[in-house]
């Protein structure tokens, strides 16, 4: 069986997400691989992947705050909000020249801290069951509900590039889980009345994970550089030191002694043993529990 943990991979443009969990089937000799938060496949940078168990870590790293280098274009709007879907707005020139720098800096202003953001289009948000992405390309025209999202920067690096049909400028984007920075190439574009989409997307950080640690797929390290889940979920979690004893009664569906607040890890002699949570006073038990774990050492 493969080792249970955690593996950091930069994905290259053009593969899917799905693309980079059946290469690491392979190369972990396992089907049971998931990821953390899909990236488009024109996007590259950092996918938090599980192996074995560890797959049950990802739905606690998938609400962690993220961090994007992006790319933003002025003067067109495209149908995927992103430069691989079709052109169906294009200012003019003339309204092109006539956008300040200090105006774009106005609405980029507006799109910072809590905000209320639709999702772009063409989106895995389901929509009377169906992907939004499958609706869109089958020719439907809709608009999603709006939800709270938190952009706590958006900051604009180096020079603004501008050329007779557009306007790009590079950013650099923390935001919480949920965030589409399509979606705010789009509003900013649209708020500037010359339309915006993407031409470039890098996710490089996720929660305490960075891009900078991730492997590259087609490196040919192995064995693969696993981060095995109990020293893992130290980046995601709160963690708890329990005994021995108290790690038998929580994989045994028994509750323990003990206090913590919110959802926390219990590990016993570098072993994740479970996620778990407070079953009131003085009292804990688990919410996920890990039987096939190995030693961080």
């Amino acid at each position: 069986m493969a080792i249970p943990g955690l593996l950091l991979v930069d994905k290259p443009a053009g593969m899917t997400s799905h693309d980079v969990v059946a290469k690491v089937r392979k190369l972990a000799g396992t089907r049971k691989v998931g990821h953390a938060g899909t990236l488009d496949p024109m996007a590259t940078g950092l996918l938090v992947l599980g192996i074995e168990s560890a797959t049950k870590l990802l739905t606690f790293v998938v609400g962690a705050d993220k961090t994007y280098l992006a790319t933003i274009r002025l003067g067109a709007s495209t149908i995927t909000d992103d430069r691989e879907g079709e052109v169906i707005e294009q200012a003019s020139s003339e309204k092109l020249n006539a956008v300040t720098d200090q105006q774009i800096e106005l609405e980029l202003a507006k799109l910072r801290g809590a905000i209320q953001q639709v999702p772009s289009a063409v989106s895995a948000i389901k929509v009377n069951g169906e992907k939004a992405y499958d609706r869109v390309r089958a020719g439907e025209v809709f608009e999603l509900k709006s939800r709270e999202v938190t952009i706590s920067k958006l900051e604009v690096l180096g020079d603004m590039r501008r050329e007779e049909n557009y306007i790009e400028l590079d950013v650099a984007v923390d935001c919480s889980s949920g965030t589409y920075i399509r979606a705010i190439a789009r509003d900013l574009g649209a708020a500037l009345g010359v339309g915006g989409h993407l031409t470039e997307l890098r996710r490089i950080r996720i929660g305490e994970f960075n891009v900078e640690q991730a492997m590259q797929l087609d490196s040919g390290i192995t064995p693969l550089p696993l981060i095995v889940s109990a020293e893992a979920v130290k980046h995601i979690l709160p963690s708890l030191e329990i005994t021995p004893e108290q790690a038998l009664f929580i994989r045994q569906g028994k509750r323990i002694n003990g206090e913590i607040t919110g959802v926390s890890a219990l590990t016993c002699q570098n072993t994740l043993v479970a996620v778990a949570e407070s079953a009131g006073k003085q009292r804990i038990k688990s919410v996920v529990v890990f039987n096939d774990e190995v030693t961080n050492g």
